[in-house]
């Protein structure tokens, strides 16, 4: 299935990441934001499944743009 995606908001000044958007499809939450790539990091992450990735988001920009319903 494709997505279309939406933006939701970015707390970036200059218009790249991080960034929401919402999948009108699906209605699921894209993230877009710097990778998680320190393996001690990584570590403490549970029941990660093949195929999944880790991005470091800001609160502010959860809480100014994530969907309430």
């Amino acid at each position: 299935m494709a997505m279309n995606l939406r933006m939701l908001g970015t707390t970036s000044d200059d218009g790249k990441c991080p960034t929401l958007y919402e999948d009108t499809v699906s209605g699921d939450i894209v993230v877009q934001g710097y990778t998680v790539n320190d393996p001690e990091e990584i570590a403490q992450l549970q029941n990660v499944l093949d195929g999944e990735s880790f991005v470091r988001i800001p609160r502010d920009l959860l809480t100014r743009f994530a969907p309430t319903e």
